[in-house]
């Protein structure tokens, strides 16, 4: 970490004077150096082809720890934004990023969540271009928020869109469930358990773009099942579409220790947080074939071992989810009422 003259965030270094311009100099700008950065401009300046389709998201990430299993609250930044344009069927290619810090952070936790951003940013293959940084008063934050927005080129073969999930479809989901919101709750409470649970925190682009090169067109729908969980993303979809889905429990992967701790908390891991999960909806006669691209060689890189086909979609019961028990029962699984863990991403 370089010699940044303070030992913690003041409000000076959100005024844009002298001690702005060392942090921004010293830290974001050296760390995060690139062309575009480097312009120093108050914003970005890049060519898009003509025929190119682009993609646009933003979000904001205000995680409490900032600190978990698994990342920190730069990393999720990251690969929350990747992830969300790599659901649009895009290869991201330049993200914003905008601090807001609490008077009082040290210096050095400032530092690491940077060099999570830049390790984030190498791994997903983006290139953060613009951002901002403010300083609030100690008590008005909570060490530290971050926006972001993020911009990629949509693939070519891609078309991605509610209107193309239709009946008999299959919903797969590419990994297990739950391990991030557990993660970030362990961390929180002070929870200790035999074995480390970790986040799932990781970028799905390079994974997402390998399957739309080979499986482009029977790809209908992506989904990134952050907060509400899977339950609430399958919800969404069946109330946007106007039609039913049914899915059974048994080939849902839960790692046994995060479902041990969901059992005991009362929680219901299909309401859980994940960050490093996707469902995607595709023709029912390619759905083998996703399974098993994403349990080969995308398995090591996204927690593919465990994917499988949850459900299809249906017609009947629509706007509804209904859950097949191990035992057979059936049960109407609904949109999640309030914030089960909030503060989790």
């Amino acid at each position: 970490m370089p010699q940044l003259d303070f030992d913690i965030i003041t409000l000076g270094h959100g005024s844009g004077g002298l001690l702005t311009h060392k942090l921004l100099d010293s830290g974001v700008f050296d760390v995060l150096k690139n062309p575009l950065l480097d312009a120093r401009h108050d914003g970005a300046v890049f060519p898009v082809e003509a025929a190119q389709r682009l993609a646009f998201t933003t979000d904001s990430f205000v995680i409490a720890p900032i600190f978990f299993p698994g990342g920190n609250i730069g990393e999720i930044a990251v690969f929350g934004t990747v992830n969300d344009l790599a659901m649009c069927g895009a290869i991201p290619r330049y993200i914003s990023l905008a601090f807001i810090i609490e008077e009082g952070l040290p210096m050095t936790e400032f530092w690491e969540v940077l060099l999570g951003v830049k390790s984030a940013a190498e791994r997903a293959g983006v290139h953060v271009v613009t951002g901002d940084t403010k300083v609030v008063e100690r008590g008005k934050g909570d060490k530290i928020f971050i926006n972001t927005s993020g911009i990629g080129i949509v693939h070519e073969q891609a078309s991605i869109s509610l209107s193309r999930v239709a009946v008999g479809d299959s919903i797969i989901l590419s990994s297990s469930i739950a391990n991030h919101g557990i993660a970030v709750m362990a961390e929180r409470e002070g929870l200790q358990f035999e074995s480390t649970i970790t986040s799932d925190t990781r970028p799905l682009n390079h994974a997402v773009k390998r399957l739309l090169d080979e499986f482009g067109a029977s790809i209908h729908l992506l989904r990134d099942p952050t907060r509400g969980g899977v339950a609430t993303t399958l919800n969404e979809i069946a109330r946007d579409t106007k039609l039913g889905i049914n899915i059974r429990q048994k080939p849902i992967a839960i790692d046994e220790q995060v479902y041990g701790v969901c059992e005991i908390l009362g929680l219901d891991p299909l309401y859980v947080a994940n960050e490093g999960v996707f469902v995607a909806i595709v023709a029912a006669d390619a759905a083998e074939a996703v399974v098993e691209r994403l349990r080969g060689e995308l398995g090591s890189e996204i927690g593919g071992h465990e994917a499988a086909v949850i459900g299809e979609v249906v017609s009947e019961h629509p706007r509804q989810v209904v859950l097949q028990s191990r035992i057979g029962g059936r049960r109407v699984v609904s949109m999640l009422v309030g914030e089960q863990l909030p503060r989790i991403c």
